[in-house]
């Protein structure tokens, strides 16, 4: 049983949600628009500031799908009415971020700088404050293009357990191992 595809979807005001003929739902809102193409079988609708998503039968793939869908809509309505951030965290001695207009430059301990271009759909800026690592922002309507965005970036100098150092999320933990011991001899 799919608790996750039972739950209604509260539309906010201003968020309005249109399903086409080939089984696409667009959502726009003040922030833009989005809109994900679901599986035929998954029926969509929408009363009264209410959107819910229903499923034929039982069967193993429809139960799969209904929370899928249900819980991809939910991320679109929320996209547009308030959007989703994420804050990267650069540790590392002379790590350093640095960007012009998209062009993400991260100089984090390789022989060059690590040049990459972030979409348009998504806004990136960055901090380098005294006292604190530098801070790598990015804000977008679109959940998962952020998040692989954000998994790219985090690809390029993933935190090791040893120090510590690496890009992660901000007030992410990482899991420490202790390192060799010096002159254990049997």
């Amino acid at each position: 049983m799919s608790r996750i595809g039972k739950l209604p979807i509260t539309l906010p005001a201003k968020v309005e949600v249109s399903i086409a003929s080939d089984n696409t739902v667009t959502v726009k809102g003040p922030k833009g628009t989005l809109s994900h193409k679901i599986d035929p079988d998954i029926k969509v609708k929408v009363e009264d500031g209410t959107l819910t998503v229903e499923r034929p039968t039982d069967q193993k793939r429809h139960k799969a799908l209904h929370g899928l869908y249900r819980a991809l809509i939910n991320n679109l309505v929320v996209g547009v009415s308030q959007g989703y951030t994420k804050e990267m965290e650069v540790i590392g001695v002379g790590y350093r971020v640095e960007n012009q207009g998209n062009l993400l430059t991260l100089t984090i301990g390789y022989s060059h700088p690590v040049m990459f271009y972030v979409p348009s759909e998504i806004k990136l800026t960055t901090a380098m404050e005294k006292g604190s690592p530098p801070l790598i922002r990015l804000e977008s309507i679109d959940k998962e293009l952020l998040g692989q965005v954000c998994a790219k970036i985090r690809a390029f100098r993933k935190p090791e357990p040893y120090k510590g150092k690496g890009i992660m999320f901000k007030g992410e933990q990482i899991r420490r191992k202790a390192g060799k011991t010096a002159g254990a001899k049997k």
